[in-house]
């Protein structure tokens, strides 16, 4: 190369080709944000993809956005194994994390493993799981086998029955210290990161803290290392309206004004023109 050629542009290392666990781990080290949204299917994966983000997880939140139940807690194993493999086949750089059902795990580190598997051989390159130190035999089992886990505190929807409703986590200093517990013990179980889900800012804060693994929020405000929010809420497609979400479009009403522009032009005979016949 001579004096007058230009070098070519340094790589970007928040920007990788393919988000590992450890471009997270980077992340945080360094104090940059990421950002983390739920994804189903092949066109909100591929959307999201080539918006950036750089964490696709496919929740189990998939029963109550997509298949029309009220719980997480419906949404069965094959559910999960069905769109995880949707997600994977469609899109490359995202690091892509499932959850695992509810049911699959609670009996013991054998059934963890065992439905961790499946949810890899499905595409995904780790797995979430919810609970502190109830779980930590199945973080444990998972991890030596070699399947990177995620962990989940503070209200963790599979427990909505047992915590009474949808209900903000960790307000009182004896229930802040068994989520900050909790948060520790996931991490030295080998969890490599933590979603902190409806708990006080200064609770997350505390934990994002006192841990060297990330914590990514989601109605816990601004001091987690990363965000997620299920894209549906993010994107106004859904009636969700609650405080932490901000809707960064409004896809239902676009939707709807489609769906009323069809209806109208088919009963007024407008569509299909000859433009979208066939001779």
């Amino acid at each position: 190369m001579n004096a007058a050629s230009p070098r070519p542009p340094a790589a970007d290392p928040s920007r990788p080709s393919k988000v590992r666990i450890r471009h997270l781990q980077d992340a945080k080290d360094t104090g940059r944000r990421f950002a983390m949204l739920t994804a189903y299917d092949q066109f909100a994966a591929k959307a999201f993809e080539a918006a950036g983000i750089d964490v696709l997880l496919v929740g189990d939140s998939v029963g109550t956005t997509v298949l029309g139940y009220d719980s997480t807690t419906h949404t069965t194993h094959q559910d999960m194994l069905t769109f995880t493999g949707a997600v994977a086949r469609s899109v490359s750089r995202p690091l892509i994390v499932a959850d695992l059902a509810f049911g699959t795990y609670q009996g013991g580190g054998a059934d963890a493993l065992s439905a961790a598997v499946d949810l890899v051989r499905a595409g995904a390159q780790a797995v979430k799981m919810e609970g502190g130190h109830a779980i930590l035999d199945q973080v444990r089992a998972v991890v030596q086998a070699g399947i990177p886990v995620m962990g989940h505190l503070g209200f963790t929807p599979q427990s909505v029955n047992a915590l009474g409703g949808h209900r903000v986590q960790g307000r009182d200093h004896a229930a802040a210290d068994r989520l900050a517990d909790d948060a520790l013990a996931l991490q030295e179980a080998g969890a490599f990161a933590i979603v902190l889900e409806l708990m006080p800012t200064a609770v997350a804060e505390r934990i994002t803290e006192v841990l060297h693994i990330p914590t990514i929020g989601i109605g816990a405000g601004p001091s987690c290392d990363g965000q997620v929010l299920v894209w549906q809420d993010m994107a106004g497609l859904s009636d969700f309206r609650g405080t932490f979400v901000h809707r960064f479009a409004e896809i239902g009403d676009e939707l709807r004004r489609a769906a009323r522009t069809y209806r109208d032009e088919v009963e007024n005979r407008r569509y299909p023109g000859r433009e979208h016949s066939f001779d």
